[in-house]
């Protein structure tokens, strides 16, 4: 996974975590449910990336 896609993940995370505390600390739901989606996004993401990479690292070891 590349830092770029790395920290974009988090800030995506992180950006979750601002919307869901705001929509808890007004009662906003409809903004704490994007801010919930807004995590789960970022964890799917970097999840994702993290597959790719351990499938390039079982090549990788293959092709030695």
């Amino acid at each position: 996974m590349g830092m770029d896609d790395k920290a974009a993940h988090q800030a995506e995370d992180l950006k979750g975590k601002a919307k869901e505390g705001t929509g808890k600390a007004t009662g906003n739901s409809r903004l704490e449910g994007e801010g919930k989606g807004d995590q789960a996004s970022a964890s799917a993401k970097s999840a994702g990336e993290k597959a790719k990479g351990a499938v390039k690292d079982a090549k990788d070891a293959i092709k030695k």
